[in-house]
């Protein structure tokens, strides 16, 4: 991928973890402890300001660095960096605990899953406001309208095999990555799970869901890719 540079070379792991990060030094000692022992951690530095990617290097992570602002871009990025069999994608501001992926891996290992999809439990106040959540919900009727897939979260916690993920094509650089990943996956005829995770108040202020406005312009990217015929050209369900 145009742009993007890594500061050490590639090496073979069980799991990779992307972490796409803007501006996280605060929320990146927490995250990183809770890598799983043998699963190597992809930080995505995304124009950070704040030193988050020395500090993520010095903490023994992989840094890739994608020029490109949106967190599709961040997210595609730390895909195509990676190598292991299985690709994680988390949350970089302390929201989530990369601990709790262990039962989405093995039920993708398993077989029992093709995708695994966090479904978000807050714990304490302020976790998820509620214009963040009603603009969830929205997003999760519609995507039952366009597939038929029936989730309750399109939480950034999420688990698949790397090759099929990229086979999937996706092309979102802003915030309609996750839901065109479900999308396509579903189109695709994978397997879709959901589990449930805590989720916790974040490390910091929301570049996307923090207020209104930044919440229903990600709506507005997620309701292009709703809009997108599916690849195959059936008729949407």
């Amino acid at each position: 991928m145009n742009g993007v540079t890594t500061s050490s070379p590639s090496s073979p792991a069980s799991v990779d973890v992307v972490l796409p990060c803007l501006d996280e030094a605060a929320a990146l000692p927490w995250v990183l402890a809770r890598i799983p022992a043998g699963w190597r951690a992809l930080v995505v530095d995304n124009g950070s300001t704040d030193g988050s990617a020395d500090i993520a290097r010095a903490l023994g992570a992989t840094v890739v660095h994608e020029p490109r602002r949106g967190f599709g871009a961040a997210c595609h990025a730390g895909l195509t960096a990676a190598t292991a069999d299985v690709v994680c994608f988390c949350d970089c501001d302390a929201s989530l605990d990369p601990g709790h992926l262990v039962p989405f891996v093995r039920d993708v290992l398993d077989g029992r899953a093709d995708l695994v999809l966090g479904r978000r439990r807050t714990r304490g106040r302020g976790a998820w406001p509620a214009h963040a959540r009603a603009g969830n919900f929205a997003l999760a009727r519609l995507l039952r309208r366009r597939t038929g897939v029936r989730l309750h979260d399109l939480g950034p916690l999420r688990a698949a095999r790397r090759e099929p993920l990229l086979a999937l094509g996706l092309s979102d650089r802003r915030s309609g990555y996750p839901l065109q990943m479900v999308v396509r996956a579903a189109d695709a005829g994978w397997r879709i799970a959901e589990r449930d995770v805590p989720y916790l108040p974040r490390s910091g202020a929301s570049k996307v869901t923090g207020t209104w406005r930044g919440t229903w312009q990600a709506v507005r990217d997620m309701s292009r890719v709703l809009a997108e015929p599916p690849a195959d050209g059936r008729t949407a369900s």
